[in-house]
């Protein structure tokens, strides 16, 4: 299945963002995908707010992986910083992605073929300074 919307602002970027926070159960992954800018850091503050997290959060690009512990823990990945398949594979991310939790991965085409098949995928496309289209892909399940 697959959706879009265009959003005029932040607040209803997150705010779908947050539905699908509600929607999301262990083990979910979410890739979101978009080129500098686009939204990505505010769409993982729309998951995490709708699985119930509270806390600030930020993009993980210098630390790689934060981890939010809530009743569904929340594992962010942000992606950015890796060069090469060979320093992707020695991180081992794919172990959070079969894990308890739900996983949100910005810049998930650095992680090529290795997300899983539960993998819902989240394109954002910057059309304006407050203007994105998101399209919402879910898995065949």
């Amino acid at each position: 299945m697959r959706e879009e919307f265009t959003t005029r602002s932040e607040s209803e970027t997150l705010l779908i963002a947050e539905k699908l926070g509600q929607a999301a159960r262990k083990g979910d992954v979410f890739a979101l995908i978009g080129e500098l800018g686009a939204g990505k850091t505010i769409i993982a503050k729309g998951i995490a707010k709708g699985l119930g997290i509270e806390e600030d959060i930020t993009s993980p690009t210098f630390t790689l992986l934060e981890v939010y512990q809530h009743h569904i823990p929340l594992y962010h990945f942000d992606l950015f910083r890796i060069e090469s398949t060979l320093e992707f594979d020695q991180l081992a991310f794919e172990e959070y992605w079969d894990d308890d939790g739900v996983s949100i991965i910005e810049w998930a085409e650095r992680a090529e073929s290795r997300l899983p098949e539960n993998t819902t995928t989240v394109h954002i496309e910057y059309l304006d300074e407050t203007t994105r289209r998101i399209i919402v892909e879910y898995p065949d399940n």
